[in-house]
């Protein structure tokens, strides 16, 4: 059973004088009583009222399963002729900047709702920041690059798959939560994304792309 915020304060008003019982799952906690069980996404976590009820409730430490996240690093072709082997300099990145916090760059990424797979939030947040659909590129077999990191002092986990563009004039539409894009080569892509993890990841995908022809 899925359920929300409010959903999960009434089952703790009901059964918090029977036995509860949390453990660990991907994406958030499972909530056990007797035959029944529930499950509560991480996304329902960050609220720290709710989080103390349950702790009171439960009489013993919550576990929190990492922040989830998925995204496509996304790449072009300078020269679209497609004709010979793509060399690194004919590589640019897809970077994003956002419109909040620190405005770090990243590629298209978003947090994995609800009974979704993750290369379905992939794609999903793809679309919706970047305004790119499947149909605008085609995704790299065998690519994939699990990113794990802390995030005010709570573990987060990124996944990226790779997709090439299957032309590079298709418009990018940002939404509210980005202020720039930019088409970048290997070398100011990994200045922007700043961290060493993002850069490691863009090197692994730009040699993966050159080395898979």
């Amino acid at each position: 059973m899925m359920f929300n915020t409010k959903e999960l304060r009434n089952l703790i008003a009901t059964q918090a004088s029977k036995s509860l019982s949390t453990k660990l799952m991907k994406g958030g906690i499972i909530a056990e009583r007797e035959d029944q069980i529930y499950f509560v996404h991480s996304r329902f976590l960050t609220d720290v009222a709710l989080l103390e009820l349950l702790y009171h409730c439960l009489s013993k430490k919550i576990l929190i399963m990492a922040l989830r996240a998925c995204g496509l690093i996304i790449f072009r072709r300078v020269n679209q002729g497609h004709v010979s082997a793509i060399t690194k300099d004919e590589i640019e990145f897809l970077l994003l900047q956002t419109s909040y916090g620190e405005h770090h760059w990243t590629p298209p990424k978003g947090h994995v709702d609800p009974g979704e797979e993750d290369l379905q939030t992939a794609l999903r947040e793809t679309e919706e920041e970047a305004g790119l659909e499947k149909s605008h590129f085609s995704m790299v077999a065998g690519y994939r690059k699990e990113l794990n990191y802390v995030v005010r002092n709570k573990p987060k986990t990124v996944i990226y798959w790779l997709a090439e563009m299957k032309n590079d004039e298709t418009e990018i539409k940002l939404s509210k939560e980005h202020q720039a894009f930019r088409w970048l080569k290997l070398e100011e892509a990994c200045k922007l994304a700043g961290y060493p993890d993002m850069q490691e990841a863009l090197k692994e995908a730009q040699l993966f792309v050159t080395a898979s022809q």
